[in-house]
């Protein structure tokens, strides 16, 4: 997909930041509470399998369009993408209901 020579570099840059802030920021709060392990583990595998998706996605809309299957090759992409996002919205889910499941006890 034609875009802007910048665009893609501001994306990428974009999200990492967002996304490497969150993960640190996820990594204090496990260290100070020590407890939730589970928790923390699947919010952290959330960012990472979001990482991933997006990556497939960004290989998606920077194809080639002159190649010969390049629709066959984005659709698989992005295909790929959606089911690596929809596998860390789980561990998001799983993330939440963990934590809330604790903070009930408490």
């Amino acid at each position: 997909m034609p875009m802007e020579q910048e665009t893609l570099s501001l994306l990428i840059g974009g999200f990492s930041l967002v996304v490497g802030i969150m993960v640190l920021a996820t990594l204090f709060l496990w260290i100070r509470s020590k407890k939730n392990n589970i928790a923390y583990a699947s919010v952290l595998a959330h960012f990472l399998l979001l990482s991933v998706a997006l990556y497939f996605l960004f290989k998606a809309i920077t194809f080639n369009v002159d190649h010969p299957m390049a629709s066959e090759e984005i659709s698989l992409r992005v295909g790929i993408s959606g089911i690596i996002w929809t596998a860390s919205m789980i561990c998001l889910l799983i993330g939440l209901i963990t934590l809330s499941r604790v903070n009930k006890v408490s």
